[in-house]
């Protein structure tokens, strides 16, 4: 079986691929200072309990946004799978031409996410990543990656809300029942939750009008499902997008 590891700043996202088939799909926090046996009791825990015999995992590819955690990960699959992971990086096939002024500033998450989004598709692609940072990456309709925008994540901004005051508490992301507030929680929640349903179809609808032709608007990431179900600006949910692109770039360079 296959392994495929997104190490995100927040967040990691882990998938166990039998063939094309996702078995399972776990989330872990992202914990800087966490070893990598730490890392490996956590998972071989995870595994035991959703019946994935660890023996039985040959083979493991991921990307990182987390420099430090690449090389804590990698020790981890060396030492408890025998196996040396392939890591999405500079020399990897990816299929996805990269149109940037400088191609190596774009994460590797987001190069994933195109590759997956173009080759299940296979037309013009805008991908909404809404996780700690919200990224839009817009794909050509031949499958080149050619930019997006960036903007701060849900939880970015929350904590960032609630730090910079004095008197705002913290609270749980859900979609109020209206926009207008009625206790502070769910004026926070209104400002936030359809705030960024405003700045998502804002940002989707100007990439739009700047490509030829209308492209499939498709989203992934930890907070997807939560606008997805207040806007009609999303074509596709597709909360494991990046999972599926790892196993697509694995045996595109593994064949």
């Amino acid at each position: 079986m296959l392994l495929v590891i997104d190490i995100g700043n927040t967040s990691i996202s882990l998938g166990i691929y039998d063939g094309d088939k996702l078995k399972v799909s776990l989330r872990v926090a992202t914990v800087m200072h966490r070893l990598p046996d730490e890392y490996a009791s956590l998972l071989l825990h995870l595994l035991d309990i959703n019946g994935i015999d660890p023996k039985s995992i040959g083979k493991v590819t991921m990307c990182s946004v987390v420099p430090p955690l690449t090389d804590t990960f990698e020790i981890l699959c060396r030492r408890y799978f025998n196996t040396d992971p392939l890591v999405v990086g500079a020399g990897v096939k990816t299929g996805v031409k990269i149109r940037m002024d400088n191609p190596a500033e774009v994460g590797a998450d987001r190069i994933v996410n195109a590759a997956a989004a173009f080759n299940l598709y296979r037309t013009a692609c805008i991908v909404v990543d809404l996780g700690t940072a919200t990224t839009f990456d817009t794909v050509s309709a031949t499958g080149d990656y050619i930019g997006g925008a960036i903007a701060p994540g849900l939880t970015t901004a929350a904590e960032a809300l609630t730090s910079k005051t004095s008197m705002l508490p913290r609270i749980e992301l859900h979609c109020p029942e209206k926009a207008i507030g009625t206790s502070t929680i769910k004026a926070m929640q209104s400002g936030l939750v359809f705030g960024y349903v405003g700045l998502v179809e804002g940002i989707v609808g100007r990439i739009q009008k700047e490509l030829p032709s209308p492209a499939k608007v498709i989203a992934t990431g930890g907070y997807a499902e939560l606008l997805n179900a207040e806007t009609k600006v999303f074509d596709i949910l597709s909360p494991d997008l990046t999972l599926y692109g790892l196993r697509l770039i694995y045996f595109m360079n593994r064949a």
